[in-house]
């Protein structure tokens, strides 16, 4: 298998970082390019049912989101991942599974890594093998292999 290129999608949650390691290795092997994504919430799209905060209040706060995941982004690359040899940051906002299944054929992905589950499941590190709902429907749905990280084994 030849791979050009790496998706590496994350929550920024403390599993869903376990897989930089994978990446890093992946990537030294491969000398392969690594795409680090973050999807953040469009909160946007929930402003129907409610009146309160307004559309511009909730796209000031994914504005906000999205400057803080591309700053802890950055530091995961400073700190982590030294050894790829080409790396790009993605932010986007909206459903984590459909925008992970978008970013495989615009960056023409050769392999997903990502973790089992992630944001919410922490303390499931030790307990649980059990894959999340973005990681069920990656597996399902993707088009190239997906490399899939148990949190409790990393």
């Amino acid at each position: 298998m030849e791979v050009q290129t790496i998706l590496w999608p994350t929550d920024l949650s403390r599993n869903s970082l376990k897989a930089a390691r994978h990446v890093v290795s992946l990537a030294d092997k491969y000398q392969a390019r690594v795409v680090l994504m973050y999807v953040g919430t469009d909160l946007t799209a929930m402003t129907g049912a409610y009146s309160y905060p307004s559309a511009e209040h909730l796209r000031h706060f994914q504005e906000w989101e999205l400057d803080q995941a591309k700053k802890q982004m950055e530091a995961i690359c400073d700190q982590n991942l030294k050894a790829c040899p080409f790396m790009s940051l993605k932010l986007v906002q909206g459903d984590p599974a459909a925008e992970i299944l978008k970013a495989i054929q615009e960056e023409k992905a050769d392999i997903v890594v990502l973790t089992a589950h992630g944001r919410g499941h922490d303390d499931l590190d030790q307990k649980s093998a059990d894959f999340g709902s973005v990681a069920r429907k990656i597996m399902a749905q993707s088009p190239v292999p997906v490399h899939l990280i148990t949190p409790m084994a990393s």
